[in-house]
């Protein structure tokens, strides 16, 4: 299963050591956090509001356990990259309120999901992101290589907020959120898809598209 901490651990970092006989003791915040962090990410991309909303701020009361503004400001930047990756375009409020004690790749980083990223910050993004900043294609090259599916969604979503989004990265995008079971991505990603048949003249396709996000939203009925 891919592992929804992808982004948490890229910006910041609470990193699970090796529970072996000879290592120290994992500390019981680190585990909460990391567990609630995994548990409020799957509920966010399932469209589970409840459960999201509980583990997210049981991750913070974990985290503010330490006083490190920089592990609760990771905390927050995975929070809303999850939902740059379902198309949710909001100021990350939470990491706003800790941004002059943040690192400068957090900083950084939250520019980019804001599709405010300077081209000299590119080298302070992680990895993944790194690669479709710089290459910042509207062919589909952006997301090549991108193998994390919640980075490349969260890539693909810059990519729509900057209008630099191609039919193919979004279509790349909805088979990702597809392939997942994520709920909430794929409705978002549909409507995309959906709004730019419409627009296109493409009557029949953007009608299928309706009725597979009908599909994911349970409310497809059964016929005579």
């Amino acid at each position: 299963m891919m592992n929804l901490h992808t982004t948490f651990i890229a910006v910041g970092t609470v990193l699970l050591t090796c529970s072996c006989s000879n290592a120290p003791k994992v500390p019981d915040w680190q585990i909460e956090a990391k567990g609630a962090m995994d548990r409020s990410v799957a509920a966010y991309l399932d469209g589970n509001t409840r459960v999201e909303t509980a583990e997210l701020a049981r991750a913070r009361r974990q985290l503010s356990s330490t006083g490190r503004a920089d592990l609760l400001a990771a905390a927050e930047l995975t929070h809303c990259a999850a939902q740059v990756a379902s198309l949710v375009f909001e100021p990350c409020a939470g990491f706003e309120a800790l941004r002059s004690d943040a690192t400068a790749a957090q900083r950084t980083y939250a520019d980019y999901l804001r599709g405010q990223l300077a081209p000299e910050q590119i080298p302070l993004l992680p990895a993944t992101q790194r690669v479709a900043a710089a290459r910042q294609a509207g062919d589909g090259l952006a997301l090549q290589g991108i193998e994390d599916p919640l980075s490349l969604l969260v890539a693909a979503g810059v990519l729509l907020e900057t209008g630099k989004a191609s039919p193919a990265s979004i279509a790349q995008a909805v088979d990702t959120a597809s392939s997942q079971g994520w709920r909430r991505p794929l409705l978002a990603w549909l409507g995309v898809q959906a709004q730019r048949a419409s627009l296109a003249g493409q009557t029949t396709e953007a009608a299928r598209l309706l009725r597979r996000r009908e599909l994911v939203q349970n409310e497809a009925r059964p016929g005579p």
